[in-house]
């Protein structure tokens, strides 16, 4: 029996390709439907507005200040 051993290559190539194209599909499917589960049984808690409000300028204003004092920090050597 005389075989083709580039056609066996190929076949074998195709199978694990195949083995792989599966197995990322599948881990997508399932990541995608673990995401779901955590989010509907899970669900991220929701900051009253008027408090990130003011949060943000706190932070905005900390992060000016931290700038400032590090230029000017460098400017002295």
């Amino acid at each position: 029996m005389e075989t083709n051993l580039v056609i066996e290559g190929f076949k074998f190539m195709g199978l694990g390709m195949g083995t792989v194209f599966l197995f990322l599909v599948m881990l997508i499917v399932l990541m995608n439907g673990m995401s779901v589960f955590i989010h509907k049984f899970f669900p991220e808690a929701q900051a009253n507005e008027n408090s990130s409000a003011s949060t943000g300028t706190n932070d905005k204003k900390k992060i000016v200040a931290a700038i400032t004092a590090a230029i000017k920090h460098h400017r002295q050597g």
